[in-house]
């Protein structure tokens, strides 16, 4: 599935700087994305499938990403403010509804039953299991059967640009799914985090920042891609929690950053680079192909990191070829 996200193509001769402003706004997308969902605590589990859903918020573009709808969100306490935000905009929703044609009341309903889907989404990758499109079935509402397919995808887009997260099909037989943490990573940021949601979204911007700066990015350039998206540091975010700690020690412990002084900076400043988990559980090619799909367009539209890219995607390959050749002449000599 793709981003069709118009205003945020990228032009194959676009400088470095050019790029990394339209990253910014990519992340800005997001945080709207982030603020516009309202997180509750206690949402509705799979069993009250066919209760009316939260008000939502009618969605103001077709694009995949517009994510508009009230969401519930497992394990997710809300702020007081954010809490009255959601409230306010329920109460606006609820007084237009009858001023709205049934296209648009339709429209409504499908975003709140995306926004439904992704809860429950999110629960069952927290209990590591499977679900199935009958699962699904029973939490759409009757009105919205007949869009599965549109509120699926819809929600599958919205787990992997938020939380990092695929929704792969692993039984096409019985329409099974299960729920991945993207790009290989193993890691989702749920052990140490202060939030129980996955953060893999937030690392895999991270490291797609830093991949287009050149393969290493200040800390101010860091900061600057996550203040777009409402992150600052020593302020509590309230899916991602505080964000520095977060940041400069449990990505750095388990080994996805590295986080060092820039060599003669005098005042100190510090630079966050890949670190060797992230080498060892991905490429360049697939952060790539993210940021690429995120912004609506393919790989070759970046030509530096793309030339890079393929570059250690050879030299994986010659690796393992003669890794492959060392392990059979070994056996060879085995056999004598």
């Amino acid at each position: 599935m793709s981003f069709h996200q118009k205003n945020l193509q990228c032009l194959p001769d676009q400088p470095l700087q050019t790029l990394s402003e339209t990253q910014g706004l990519e992340a800005e997308q997001e945080s709207k994305a982030l603020e516009e969902t309202c997180l509750f605590s206690h949402p509705s589990m799979p069993g009250s499938s066919k209760e009316a859903p939260d008000a939502g918020i009618p969605s103001s573009s077709e694009s995949p990403q517009s994510f508009c709808p009230t969401s519930v969100v497992t394990t997710v306490n809300l702020s007081s403010e954010s809490a009255e935000s959601c409230s306010s905009q329920e109460e606006e929703s609820s007084t237009s509804e009858s001023d709205l044609d049934p296209m648009d009341i339709s429209t409504i309903a499908i975003d709140e039953n995306v926004a439904t889907l992704v809860n429950f989404l999110l629960f069952k990758y927290q209990m590591k299991e499977p679900v199935t499109k009958a699962d699904i079935l029973m939490i759409i509402s009757n009105e919205c059967e007949d869009h599965f397919i549109e509120i699926f995808l819809k929600a599958s887009v919205r787990m992997e640009i938020i939380f990092g997260l695929d929704v792969k099909e692993v039984d096409p037989t019985n329409n099974c799914y299960a729920v991945l943490i993207k790009l290989g990573l193993t890691y989702d940021g749920m052990l140490h985090g202060e939030i129980g949601v996955p953060k893999t979204g937030l690392l895999i911007v991270i490291l797609g920042a830093i991949f287009m700066k050149g393969n290493r990015a200040t800390e101010e350039e860091i900061w600057g891609v996550l203040s777009v998206m409402g992150l600052y540091p020593g302020k509590k975010h309230y899916i991602f929690g505080e964000p520095r700690k977060l940041i400069t020690k449990y990505f750095v412990e388990e080994e996805y950053l590295m986080y060092q002084q820039v060599a003669n900076s005098d005042p100190a400043e510090y630079e966050f680079l890949w670190g060797p988990r992230t080498y060892a559980e991905t490429t360049k090619m697939q952060v790539l192909e993210f940021l690429a799909k995120v912004h609506g367009t393919v790989p070759s539209s970046f030509p530096p990191q793309y030339e890079e890219a393929l570059q250690e995607e050879e030299e994986r390959a010659r690796a393992s070829a003669s890794n492959l050749a060392t392990a059979v002449d070994f056996r060879g000599h085995c056999q004598f």
